[in-house]
């Protein structure tokens, strides 16, 4: 693994991508266009570069106890030294990416920045893991509006979607490594209530972060929003069914953890989609 691709492997970038692509769309659906479109991704692409490249260096140690061959700074492919200078570039980054859209939005970004370095340290094994999930999420989709020409506020209903799919994804990302994290001294919120209450946790938030979507905009709700919402209801349980029905423990939760999956792809392209109400 070359020196540049393990150092873009240790900013987890299969979730960071996928949040900076949801929040590029969502610019695009609220009105941003051309180069406040780039913008936009810029400074939400760099708040997760920092809180990945942060936790990659923060957790060095520890992955390297654990035996994460998967982690490039534990493997040796790429230095600790390298990644821990990475994630402050990056961190800097995200107030001056965010001064083009003034002042508000910059304070806005700039939040969600802290708040997922908050999450890094000191409250990702605390009670209180989940609070920079909710308020970095609450906040991302409240920047995308506030970036607008004339910087409108955004609707509560929005900040509130953004913030139970934050709050559910923290549960649902935990679910298949709640043991391994436990063993080597990662003991959030998920970890305190155990396997099956993080499954409840992370179904009812993103459950309320559906109906959220669906019943908030002005207006009655779209056939689209009404089905997401059915299936929904429908796919958790299904899920829950589905674990309690498979033998070994690692498969049951694998099956919860499938269709919370589930669940929370319908709350990203519902709340892409909600641009086109704003």
């Amino acid at each position: 693994m070359s020196g540049p691709v393990a150092l873009l492997k240790a900013s987890h970038p299969e979730p960071g991508g996928a949040v900076t692509l949801a929040m590029t769309l969502l610019a695009v659906g609220v009105g941003h266009r051309g180069w406040s479109v780039l913008g936009v991704a810029a400074a939400i692409g760099a708040t997760q570069l920092s809180v990945g490249w942060v936790n990659d260096w923060l957790d060095a140690d520890r992955d390297r106890v654990a035996g994460r061959t998967d982690k490039p700074v534990a493997s040796g492919a790429v230095s600790r030294r390298t990644v821990g200078i990475a994630g402050l570039i990056a961190s800097l980054a995200v107030p001056l990416l965010g001064l083009p859209f003034g002042p508000a939005a910059t304070a806005c970004i700039t939040l969600v920045g802290v708040f997922a370095l908050l999450y890094d340290w000191p409250l990702k094994s605390t009670p209180l893991s989940v609070l920079p999930y909710l308020v970095a999420f609450g906040l991302m989709p409240a920047f995308v509006v506030i970036a607008l020409p004339g910087h409108p506020w955004p609707p509560a209903w929005l900040v509130a979607a953004g913030a139970l799919l934050g709050g559910g994804a923290h549960f649902a990302n935990v679910l298949p490594d709640l043991d391994d994290d436990a063993a080597t001294g990662v003991v959030g919120l998920p970890h305190r209530i155990g396997a099956t209450g993080s499954q409840v946790a992370a179904g009812c938030l993103l459950l309320a972060a559906t109906l959220t979507l669906v019943l908030g905009p002005p207006g009655p709700p779209s056939w689209a929003g009404v089905a997401a919402a059915a299936a929904a209801a429908v796919v958790l349980p299904l899920g829950w069914y589905a674990g309690r029905r498979a033998q070994r423990r690692g498969a049951r939760q694998v099956a919860m953890f499938r269709s919370v999956i589930v669940v929370a792809l319908l709350d990203v392209v519902l709340l892409v989609f909600s641009g086109r109400v704003l």
